[in-house]
């Protein structure tokens, strides 16, 4: 045989595979733009609100976060006494000192009474250690109560750990259909490459929905798959996953040691109130300061006579997240970790949960999410137009017959399905749905025969 038979004969093979696979991979794009679309239009709308909330909390919690700037300043010390005496009690976590002179010091306390995640924050003027509030705060990123309610609402509908398998979900299937779409839309329109990135405006009808659909699918895939990936570092079982497979391969994020170099293992227990031998917090800022850990931090009081850390907390571009141990007794430099020296994949989970966020390129990125989110919002009701357009009275309209995983080669078809299995063991809501989906699907099959 020539090489030019041999040549030919595996691109007859590799388009007969292409061939088959398209009407399965129809099918589960089918299912699962159906049926999971509903939880993705919930993700969206509520992520869509979130984008937005910086500015507001900063206009509907002004009076806590800004203050009059002056030439006066009061000792970081001095705050937290402050601070104290308006929470007497509480258990001290950290100090967020004021960035600008028209920002509050933020001393963070521990609230056992408040769901997981949340603290009690007393806001307190730098220039003349007046109380301006009190309130409770979530997460490392210190979102105040409006952004705390759109974040939990985005994450959970506020319905607790069991409301979080929703966004789960919607993650979890995002670039499922997203590869899915875009697999069927290159082959359908290999032939016209301006086809793929382009509407036909001349098109009418369901041609003109497909046109559309597709188009916008192909345009924000990327950024639909940079969401599912970074959605899913968040989730419960597939996040508890990810966690695994950072830890397995040193990938996880460098933090520095709180033990002081004069003692050995401590419990990382409730802070230890001052003692006469502490340097104190604003001797350390400065010991800090010195090592080039400046700007936005947070400073963690030490335990048991253990050291300070000081973290920068600057999670806008250019990313600042240098921390420093500094012994509580000696006013030392324990250990010093930098951004720079993270691993890579450390450095990308940082910058990718940042910009799922919205907050590593500032305003520029939070109208770059919400365009995502408009066009995805607008894929899936073009998704359902078209649906209905071909959908017979009376039916369900699938797009293609049942059984289309026989004709798959069984070359492809084994490698496939222990892919598949692999996916659904690790993205466990999608192996559940996905056989949720197999269960309807045979299902409708037997109705449909039963019918004759």
């Amino acid at each position: 045989m020539s090489t030019g038979e041999t040549t030919t004969g595996e691109q007859r093979r590799t388009t007969s595979s292409g061939a088959a696979l398209r009407p399965l991979v129809l099918r589960l794009h089918f299912y699962a733009g159906l049926l999971i679309a509903p939880f993705l239009v919930v993700a969206a709308t509520t992520g869509l609100l979130y984008v937005f909330t910086p500015q507001l909390e900063q206009l509907v919690h002004s009076r806590e976060l800004h203050v009059p700037a002056s030439p006066r300043t009061v000792s970081v010390h001095d705050q937290l006494e402050v601070a104290q005496a308006a929470l007497p009690g509480a258990s001290l976590m950290s100090i967020r000192t004021a960035p600008t002179p028209t920002d509050t010091t933020q001393v963070i306390f521990a609230a056992p009474d408040l769901e997981e995640s949340f603290r009690r924050t007393v806001f307190v003027d730098p220039h003349t250690a007046e109380v301006r509030g009190v309130l409770e705060t979530y997460g490392d990123s210190q979102a105040l109560p409006v952004r705390a309610w759109v974040d939990n609402l985005h994450r959970g509908l506020h319905l607790g750990e069991p409301g979080r398998l929703y966004s789960e979900l919607a993650a979890s299937w995002l670039w499922v259909v997203a590869l899915g779409g875009l697999l069927l839309w290159f082959r359908r329109r290999r032939a016209s490459r301006t086809g793929l990135v382009l509407p036909d405006t001349g098109a009418r009808g369901r041609k003109r929905l497909l046109s559309w659909h597709g188009v916008l699918g192909t345009w924000t895939a990327v950024g639909l798959l940079f969401l599912s990936a970074t959605g899913l570092t968040w989730s419960v079982h597939a996040g508890a996953n990810v966690t695994a497979v950072r830890e397995a391969f040193s990938w996880e994020t460098p933090t520095v040691s709180a033990t002081s170099a004069h003692q050995g293992h401590h419990g990382h227990g409730g802070h230890a109130a001052h003692t006469g031998t502490d340097v104190g917090p604003d001797r350390v800022l400065r010991v800090a300061e010195a090592q080039g850990v400046t700007g936005p931090v947070e400073l963690s009081p030490p335990t048991s006579g253990g050291a300070y850390v000081v973290q920068q907390v600057q999670r806008h571009w250019p990313t600042q997240q240098d921390a420093v141990a500094v012994d509580a007794t000696t006013g030392q430099v324990v250990e010093t970790v930098r951004f720079a020296d993270w691993p890579l994949m450390a450095k990308l989970a940082r910058w990718g949960v940042d910009a799922h966020m919205g907050l590593l390129f500032g305003l520029v990125n939070q109208l770059v999410l919400a365009a995502l989110v408009v066009a995805l919002l607008t894929v899936i009701v073009l998704g359902y137009r078209m649906w209905w357009h071909r959908r017979p009275a009376g039916t369900f309209g699938a797009p293609s017959a049942r059984g289309a995983w026989r004709q798959v080669p069984l070359r492809v078809l084994l490698p496939l399905g222990a892919v598949t299995l692999l996916v659904a063991i690790f993205l466990p809501l999608l192996g559940i749905s996905l056989l949720g989906f197999l269960v309807l699907d045979t299902a409708l099959g037997r109705w449909r025969a039963a019918r004759g």
